[in-house]
């Protein structure tokens, strides 16, 4: 069973920064690959970061710049550096832990992050 926890979510003024966390509580897993999703009330999550097994990043054009993703795909552990934060970064932030490629996604519950004045 793939356990996942996100954590490091938080209140920042705009042009700040905040480190996400993700971590299996149940022990160390090695993963293929990691995402990153964002999601607002009454919208689907939308993906905003993912390092795939062989390292390669992808984001999308909003945060392209000012998000950084990694993992440790041996531990099953890793992080988002959100810089510049805007105020439409806000949201609901989920880790998605792959654990062999094509099988299914684990999710957490969730850290929140806010970008308010």
């Amino acid at each position: 069973q793939v356990q996942v926890l996100e954590s490091g979510g938080g209140l920042v003024p705009p042009g700040g920064s905040l480190r996400l966390s993700c971590v299996n509580p149940g022990g160390a897993i090695r993963i293929d690959s990691m995402r990153w999703y964002r999601q607002t009330p009454g919208k689907q999550r939308k993906l905003v970061a993912q390092i795939t097994a062989n390292g390669i990043t992808n984001y999308p054009e909003s945060v392209l710049g000012r998000f950084t993703i990694s993992a440790d795909h041996a531990g099953g552990t890793g992080y988002l550096q959100m810089d510049n934060l805007k105020p439409e970064d806000t949201g609901m932030y989920y880790c998605g832990l792959v654990k062999n490629r094509g099988g299914m996604e684990y999710w957490g519950k969730g850290t929140l992050v806010a970008v308010s004045s």
